[in-house]
């Protein structure tokens, strides 16, 4: 039998603090033998068909394939499925709505990073592009250190306002709406962009000395939030050097893999230090990994098993 999990099981099931733990786990676990794939094709129109695979973990016994669609006039912008095969028969286990998993994994995964970049003491977050990937940031920052000042941009100034109020309120902090990206991030300690933006929103000018950007939208040939500038004078560390020099941060006009100071996996493994001086200016820029999809997708499987949660549907029938 298959177990449906739908987007309200998800949100139901799913706690920032214990998903964090996976994701922490998946970071400093040895790596699989299986070189992570991530397929992304143009289709004839607005949208990208994605795929990621295979999702290894040590230790978890299944693995996942994931499938999205993209498309950014959308809402959800995103849509698709994750299937979630046992190891050793592969038995599809679960399917998990992608776009779910997909946020808490990417959200999640990028506090973990943040954290581990920004300086200890740096409290005060710009977040450009109020969406439910910046959200799982914020959620997952929360539980790693205060929050006390929030300013938010997005194109739509209503979400923008809700998304400060939102979360402020949440927080405890002072929420705040700038009216474009630079605005945003001149006094900001912390810096979260999440957008489908196809040029770059940020130059060096625009950031504060020692302080940290984690980019969430240079997932994918095109797509670019930081200026060329910014990445060159900034200690980078991105989740997959060879990712995120075929599609990501490092694509294009971007520096080159040999910029790249290292991945997340380093950093907390302890092979590299983060931030080597208190006033450089760090990045995370990830493109996002299939192992991180089952971290979630197996968190979330264990968590439905024990609290009888979804749908049990027979594919074999």
């Amino acid at each position: 039998m298959t177990l449906l999990l739908t987007r309200s099981d998800l949100e139901a099931l799913l706690d920032p603090a214990a998903c964090l733990d996976a994701l922490r786990r998946g970071f400093t676990s040895e790596e699989g033998e299986a070189v992570p794939r991530r397929v992304v094709a143009p289709l004839p129109g607005p949208g990208t068909a994605t795929a990621l695979l295979p999702g290894l973990v040590a230790g978890v016994p299944a693995y996942t394939v994931k499938v999205n669609a993209k498309f950014p006039g959308g809402r959800p912008a995103l849509r698709g499925v994750v299937c979630l095969h046992d190891l050793r028969t592969g038995e599809t286990l679960a399917l998990l709505d992608s776009a779910t998993v997909t946020a808490w994994r990417t959200g999640l995964a990028a506090a973990l990073g943040t954290h581990a970049l920004a300086r200890p003491e740096a409290d005060e977050v710009a977040v450009i592009g109020a969406g439910a990937q910046a959200d799982l940031v914020l959620r997952g920052l929360a539980e790693l250190r205060p929050v006390r000042g929030l300013t938010v941009c997005d194109l739509d100034a209503d979400r923008a306002a809700a998304f400060a109020e939102r979360h402020g309120a949440r927080l405890g902090a002072v929420g705040a709406v700038a009216a474009d990206p630079r605005a945003a991030a001149r006094d900001a300690r912390i810096v979260v962009t999440a957008t489908w933006s196809r040029r770059p929103l940020l130059a060096a000018a625009d950031i504060a000395p020692g302080a940290h950007v984690t980019s969430l939208g240079a997932d994918e040939p095109g797509k670019a939030e930081l200026g060329a500038d910014l990445l060159e004078r900034s200690r980078v560390v991105v989740d997959d050097v060879v990712l995120a020099e075929e599609m990501g941060v490092l694509a294009g006009t971007g520096p080159s893999a040999a910029h790249a100071a290292g991945t997340l996996r380093d950093l907390l493994r302890g092979d590299i230090p983060g931030r080597v001086r208190d006033g450089e200016v760090t990045v995370y820029a990830p493109v996002g990994l299939p192992w991180q999809d089952l971290a979630l997708s197996w968190t979330a499987y264990e968590a439905a098993r024990a609290a009888g949660i979804g749908r049990e549907f027979d594919f074999l029938a």
